[in-house]
């Protein structure tokens, strides 16, 4: 079993530190599997021991079903014996077809032994709830979670894609029944989305000292500088994902940062992944690699030390303290 989880999830200081999580939405969708075993091997040794994935990856790719990049998981930990060295996180709730989805005690159930299953571990570091299911009540939902707690099969909770009123609401019923409670956020979250963080989420993830891994770090490629017009979106996988931030301000922003990135001989991402770094509230971003290079930015973004003056640059392009 790995022997720990991030720091600031559980608010002690002997612990070990991510300060960025590998996420591996990409895998089976576009990083094949022997691919992802190079990624996953590199990244181990460079020190990236905090993994995301999900059941639902990547159930959007055609002639895929879900459960690839858990299943990918899977195989490398049984093909490298490293499962003990890794921080995993997983997710439930999303739809999986055939009425799989949602947060109801009976689907958590089924759907946790089969992401044990694909992942071919006998539990899980961090589950959490992939988006909020409004139509269970957080009672319910929440004693699923603690019966896995109890049983070994899962170590901490986390929440993904709440509101801050549910987010809270949801820790107070966890306090109030003596239920296992959710340690963790992981929310949208970048240079170019930040007003639904900043403004609703972090004032209650700093109250209740909760980790904060967000996910879309890089904004779907969108900051790594490789977008300085809509024509250069097209044809790219995620041209439809990257399609809102194509405008003055999405430009202006990956100016900024390639400004700061020549300043410190770096680059755009690892620039918009240490400016994230450097945000009150943030434990680990997500970020995914399919390339080499891209890990290798995954990397040295952990490495970077933003100055005042870098930082203010980049939050006054991104429309200061809370962007619309």
């Amino acid at each position: 079993m790995t022997n720990s989880i991030p720091r600031v999830l559980l608010g002690k200081s002997d612990l070990n530190v991510p300060t960025l999580c590998l996420g591996g939405n990409v895998f089976g969708w576009t990083v094949p599997e022997s691919e992802a075993f190079r990624q996953l091997d590199a990244a181990l040794e460079a020190g990236l021991n905090f993994i995301d994935t999900a059941d639902v990856y990547s159930r959007w790719a055609p002639g895929n079903q879900g459960g690839e990049s858990e299943t990918i998981l899977g195989k490398w930990f049984a093909k490298s014996g490293k499962r003990k060295d890794v921080i995993l996180a997983t997710k439930v709730g999303m739809d999986m077809g055939e009425g799989k989805s949602g947060l109801k005690p009976a689907y958590i159930e089924q759907a946790v032994e089969a992401s044990l299953r694909r992942l071919q571990t006998d539990a899980i570091d961090l589950y959490q709830a992939h988006r909020d299911d409004e139509s269970t009540p957080l009672e319910e939902t929440l004693a699923a979670f603690d019966k896995l707690v109890k049983a070994g099969k899962v170590r901490y909770i986390g929440a993904s894609n709440y509101k801050g009123a549910r987010l809270a609401e949801a820790l107070k019923v966890s306090r109030d029944n003596g239920l296992a409670a959710y340690v963790s956020l992981q929310p949208h979250y970048s240079l170019v989305e930040r007003k639904d963080f900043e403004s609703d989420l972090l004032p209650v993830v700093e109250q209740h000292k909760l980790g904060v891994i967000p996910y879309f770090s890089l904004a779907s490629g969108f900051l790594t500088g490789k977008y300085h017009s809509k024509t250069d979106a097209e044809g790219q996988a995620r041209a439809g994902m990257v399609g809102k931030y194509l405008n003055d301000r999405g430009f202006a922003v990956v100016s900024a940062l390639e400004e700061v990135a020549e300043a410190h001989q770096s680059t755009p991402a690892r620039v918009a992944l240490a400016w994230l770094i450097a945000q009150p509230g943030i434990t680990a971003p997500i970020a995914s690699a399919t390339k080499e290079k891209h890990l290798t930015d995954l990397v040295e973004a952990t490495k970077l030390s933003l100055s005042k003056g870098d930082i203010e640059k980049l939050n006054t392009v991104s429309n200061g303290k809370i962007a619309e």
